[in-house]
């Protein structure tokens, strides 16, 4: 297929795109380069431009015959959507409905949209099906809920086929080192960064939770995994396949201190950790209920395993160290 892929050099969507590549799709980037980088795009062609800019969306669409959408272009650092919200209703919900725009009007048939788990809010369930009510609690996940629905609702109307697929904590690099960026925001890259020197050291927000060690429970999927996804959903549509939203995730989780702990022991680093209240909005525990889209798309994680995922991580942080010294940073 002739794919676009806005946000295509960021960490997400940059192994993705090597994915489709390897798959055999041609690729178009679409990226304003904000937090994204021209050296992350590996295969395809590379055209800067913003999605606040209709006149750019609209340059690219006509210069190419899109087969599919893959959108992952947004802000996704729930404490600053709180701060900035306006931020990010116009970048991830105003920008949306840009490139919806464009995906009306040149007919594209098919569309991967990245979405997120904070959709969900706090529900009382801890392993989250896709039915649930949606509620999100921070603009963060206000703005992906209302992308959503424009996408929903535009397929309703239109002839356009789309696969929406729900994050829950994605983290680690590939572990080849093929993919050439790495920038969670969770967990793993933040105990990451504590090993590298990037940052003095982190906190744990509670300790009190019902859970094993009364630290949070989340779910944590391999950017890899994540990615593999995404190339499935695109084949899964070409095939026949429906609409369809879909949780991304393993459906088990680790407490925060576990995690930590499996940082620290592959490190060798015993970095400081600070306990400290918790945080507002913060359940005990989130974790995905996957059946869906091992029944549809046939997905079976291949890196379903915190030590490769911090392991993966780790390596690319010390990489990461290596190119920010040789660019003078």
């Amino acid at each position: 297929m002739k794919v676009l892929v806005t946000g295509g050099a960021g960490y997400i969507g940059s192994h993705v795109v090597r994915q489709l590549a390897e798959a055999g799709h041609d690729i178009v980037v679409f990226d304003n380069l904000s937090t994204g980088y021209r050296w992350a795009v590996t295969a395809g062609e590379l055209v800067i431009g913003d999605l606040a800019n209709e006149a750019e969306i609209d340059q690219v669409f006509s210069s190419h015959r899109f087969d599919a959408v893959l959108h992952f272009a947004a802000n996704i650092v729930v404490p600053e959507s709180v701060t900035n919200p306006l931020k990010y209703y116009g970048n991830n919900t105003r920008n949306t409905l840009n490139l919806l725009k464009a995906v009306d009007k040149y007919k594209v048939p098919y569309m991967v949209f990245s979405s997120t788990a904070a959709v969900y809010g706090m529900p009382e369930q801890t392993v989250l099906t896709e039915d649930l009510p949606l509620a999100p609690i921070n603009p963060y996940g206000a703005s992906k809920m209302m992308s959503e629905r424009m996408v929903t609702d535009l397929a309703a109307a239109s002839g356009l086929n789309y696969v929406v697929l729900r994050y829950f904590n994605v983290a680690g690099a590939n572990p080849a080192q093929r993919a050439r960026i790495s920038g969670s925001q969770g967990l793993i890259k933040v105990a990451c960064e504590c090993v590298t020197g990037q940052r003095d050291g982190m906190s744990i927000f509670g300790t009190d939770y019902d859970t094993s060690d009364g630290t949070c429970v989340r779910d944590y999927i391999h950017v890899e995994d994540l990615a593999s996804a995404h190339v499935m959903a695109l084949d899964y549509m070409a095939n026949g396949g429906e609409s369809k939203v879909m949780n991304c995730g393993y459906g088990r989780g680790f407490t925060v201190s576990e995690v930590i702990d499996v940082v620290r022991r592959q490190s060798g680093v015993d970095f400081p950790v600070t306990k400290v209240g918790r945080r507002a909005g913060d359940p005990a525990a989130l974790m995905a209920d996957n059946a869906l889209i091992k029944k549809t798309l046939g997905w079976q994680p291949a890196y379903d395993d915190l030590e490769t995922i911090v392991g993966t991580a780790l390596a690319w942080e010390a990489i990461w160290q290596k190119k920010k010294a040789a660019a003078g940073q």
